[in-house]
């Protein structure tokens, strides 16, 4: 029986790390979504953190940093290092701004409470539309504020909106126009995303972080080359650990897939090895293409972008995903899945490709929010798979001790051995099955839209069908004693 497993998307973008407000060598915030912000040096007041950058005197909740990193270089280096991306003067053009005597007020009052004050960004709104200059560059601070806020708690829609409002008052601030290709790239949407990352560009065409997130982007869009250049142009700007290890990975996909062979269809973009026949090719594409429609109506969604697929020899697999040997395909953003020996698409290649092809959903749908006990149990609900041959087991796990039910909920399961595995695939498959059987897959919808907008998945859950994991793992076992009559 194949086995496959999604590293959820989140885990290749939380490897971007972006630097929104300012690169430098200084000081680092690290909040608690694993975003770090450079300064030029950092200080708590209380509940509040505040920083300094090439842009001025910024500042956080202390509720969403998990800490600080201070650097050994002297301020005075850091300043020399510091990014040009400040705030230009919408009166004075290319020349940086003097923020005004308003902004840290800004900044205060936009986070009242732990939420943001709506009606007093309303309110800068309002006095932007006289359009006087100061005005609008006050609504800009405000949004940009409310962004990163709504972004720290997991809000990406509300965060999307704030970013985008921010603009709309200073639509030529680099800052600005980063933040939110950031934020587009979080949700997959690589095309929109470049959109802003190429006007940005335009007006700090040597920032290091441009390349940065070019080369996310173009990676998402499976166009190796161009992520490979932009990352090194990245990586001769200033040095950066992230950007040299995503590097890294696209040169060893850009070496193995140099000689292969493309194709591609409405929704997937193919690359394959040629020890692979063109006519399998056409018949991986042709079967995803029917699984896509099918995936699309179940979970009432349609991924942005044409997603990423690539054909391996069994040996090229294992090399370049260096997964554990219970891992039978991998969806890391893209979908790699070996096929020697195959001449056509079999019953279980098909089952392996709808499997790996809900990870991409899901994990677009949720913006990468979505727990693998999740991914794997929908993944498996997708391609067919129920759980009559595991029933017993299952039950006769909980029976001896019901917290062990509990275990795959959370972790790395790629650490698992291959017995722990299994049986995590088999409780995922499960608690899916039971929660599709009770409530429809309108519910898991549901959650997957709670985790979307910024829920864990326990909240959700709960949110949705009044079930935390112990009561879940309960319920599910009661639906296996009655399904399945054990």
């Amino acid at each position: 029986m194949a086995r496959s497993c999604k590293i959820r998307r989140a885990s290749l973008l939380a490897a971007v790390c972006l630097i929104l407000a300012g690169t430098v060598r200084g000081d680092t915030i690290v909040l608690k979504n694993g975003r770090r912000i450079t300064a030029l040096s950092v200080t708590q007041e209380g509940e509040k953190i505040t920083y300094e950058t090439a842009s001025g005197t910024l500042s956080l909740p202390r509720s969403i940093v998990d800490h600080i990193e201070h650097a050994s270089i002297p301020s005075s280096e850091a300043a020399a290092n510091a990014s040009t991306l400040t705030l230009k003067s919408p009166e004075t053009e290319g020349a940086a701004a003097t923020l005004p005597p308003s902004k840290t007020e800004i900044e205060n009052r936009v986070i009242q409470n732990g939420e943001v004050d709506r009606v007093y960004v309303d309110g800068l709104d309002q006095e932007a539309r006289s359009g006087q200059a100061l005005a609008n560059q006050n609504a800009a601070m405000a949004h940009h504020a409310a962004s990163q806020f709504e972004l720290a708690h997991g809000a990406m829609d509300l965060a999307l909106q704030d970013a985008r409002s921010a603009l709309t008052y200073l639509p030529e601030q680099p800052v600005l126009l980063m933040d939110t290709a950031y934020l587009y790239l979080r949700r997959s949407e690589y095309t929109q995303s470049l959109e802003y990352i190429e006007r940005a560009r335009r007006l700090v065409p040597e920032d290091p972080e441009v390349s940065k997130l070019a080369g996310w982007a173009y990676y998402g869009l499976n166009k190796l080359e161009l992520a490979v250049a932009e990352w090194k142009h990245a990586a001769s700007l200033r040095p950066d650990a992230e950007v040299e290890a995503a590097l890294q990975k696209a040169l060893r996909d850009r070496q193995e897939e140099e000689q292969y062979k493309e194709n591609e269809s409405s929704h997937f973009t193919l690359r394959y090895s040629g020890a692979s026949q063109p006519s399998l090719a056409r018949d991986v594409l042709h079967t995803l293409e029917r699984h896509y429609s099918m995936i699309e109506s179940e979970l009432n969604y349609s991924p942005p972008d044409s997603i990423g697929i690539i054909l391996y020899t069994q040996q090229a697999f294992a090399d370049i995903t260096q997964v554990p040997n219970w891992v039978g395909a991998l969806n890391d953003g893209r979908i790699r899945v070996p096929v020697q020996g195959l001449n056509e698409v079999t019953p279980e290649l098909s089952r392996v490709l709808k499997h790996e092809l809900t990870h991409s959903f899901v994990g677009q749908k949720t913006l990468g929010h979505a727990p693998t006990w999740i991914q794997e149990g929908l993944a498996q609900w997708m391609e067919g798979k129920r759980s009559d041959a595991n029933a017993a087991a299952l039950v006769a796990i909980y029976k001896s001790d019901p917290a062990l039910g509990l275990k795959h909920f959370e972790g790395d399961w790629m650490k698992l051995s291959n017995a722990d595995a299994s049986a995590a695939y088999a409780w995922a498959l499960a608690n899916v099955e039971s929660l599709v059987q009770a409530g429809g897959m309108n519910d898991v919808d549901r959650i997957l839209d709670r985790m979307a907008a910024g829920d864990t998945a326990e909240v959700a859950l709960k949110a949705v069908t009044r079930c935390d994991y112990a009561e879940l793992t309960h319920d599910t076992v009661q639906y296996l004693r009655s399904k399945y009559g054990n």
